[in-house]
């Protein structure tokens, strides 16, 4: 009996069809990692044109006076110090707001709220937002913080509180698949030695997703330095010669002043543009290592 099946699963894995099958089995994997990698250099062939453009035509106006100077008519004095920490300041604003209403949002809908119909509705409004174009959220700062709230135009303030209403939609996703992923063991044997559901939340089931949670905020707040649509709405595109000193006076962002420059006649701020592109590059891939550090800081495994 066992002489037969063997000659059977010879006879099998032998002849011709099987053969034909394993061939057409191998074809599409070599068909399949040779998409993969032309995908890969494809996507790598665009970012080395894209530095190598920037960096050719911006390396020689990128010096410290470049660094500490603010914007200028006159593009042999003009830098990106006003921009920078309008920048900063502006993230600053849109991560006060969004993580803290992000992370907890994150948490109510995945921990403690019912799951109902209006428990849907909120879940997929949560999901379109992410989606909506960022003008829609300028058109939307500029109708609630200007028009309706009476703030400070041109401030860090009403960029933070745009950009933060359009990050936070993606922060509570990520939070959301953060602590999803979190095994459902780690809840149940926490309450199985007479832990409380918020010290099961707070104690346990916060600090293993908090990789994930940190990994989606940084990421949203690098998405929300490089947007310029929303940041135009509410009138952050004006010339600003001196650095602002708090949230509420006027500045303008690097995005911004990317395209202010690249509108100029003068051929001599071609040079000013690579550069500022050159410093945001910079600072979004400072950004992300902060992110991928923060990922392996806290990471724990279960």
């Amino acid at each position: 009996m066992n002489s037969a099946a063997a000659d059977f699963a010879a006879t099998r894995w032998t002849d011709q069809a099987m053969q034909a099958r394993l061939r057409s089995r191998y074809r599409s994997e070599r068909l399949f990692k040779l998409l993969g990698f032309a995908s890969v250099a494809l996507s790598l062939a665009f970012l080395v044109f894209l530095l190598g453009t920037m960096i050719t035509k911006g390396i020689g106006g990128l010096n410290l006076e470049f660094l500490r100077a603010s914007d200028s008519t006159d593009p042999a004095t003009a830098g990106v110090w006003g921009a920078l920490k309008g920048s900063f300041l502006t993230i600053l604003v849109t991560m006060a707001l969004a993580f803290p209403v992000g992370v907890l949002s994150a948490i109510y809908l995945e921990e403690f709220a019912p799951r109902n119909r209006f428990t849907d509705i909120i879940e997929v409004s949560i999901n379109n937002l992410a989606a909506v174009p960022s003008i829609i959220f300028g058109l939307l700062g500029l109708a609630v913080f200007l028009n309706v709230m009476d703030l400070p135009r041109s401030a860090p303030l009403v960029g933070g509180l745009t950009l933060a209403l359009m990050t936070m939609p993606v922060i509570v996703i990520a939070g959301r698949n953060a602590i999803t992923s979190v095994p459902p063991s780690i809840r149940e044997a926490a309450l199985g030695v007479g832990a409380s559901k918020m010290q099961v939340v707070f104690h346990h089931v916060l600090p293993l997703a908090l990789p994930g949670i940190l990994t989606g905020t940084i990421i949203g707040m690098a998405r929300a330095l490089g947007e310029t649509a929303p940041l135009l709405m509410i009138g952050m595109r004006a010339f600003i010669a001196v650095p602002p000193s708090g949230i509420t006076d006027p500045a303008t962002v690097l995005p911004v002043q990317i395209f202010l420059w690249s509108d100029e006649v003068d051929r001599a701020f071609i040079e000013k543009t690579s550069a500022a592109i050159i410093v945001l590059l910079v600072f979004m891939l400072m950004m992300n290592a902060l992110a991928i550090y923060l990922r392996n800081r806290f990471e724990q495994r279960w």
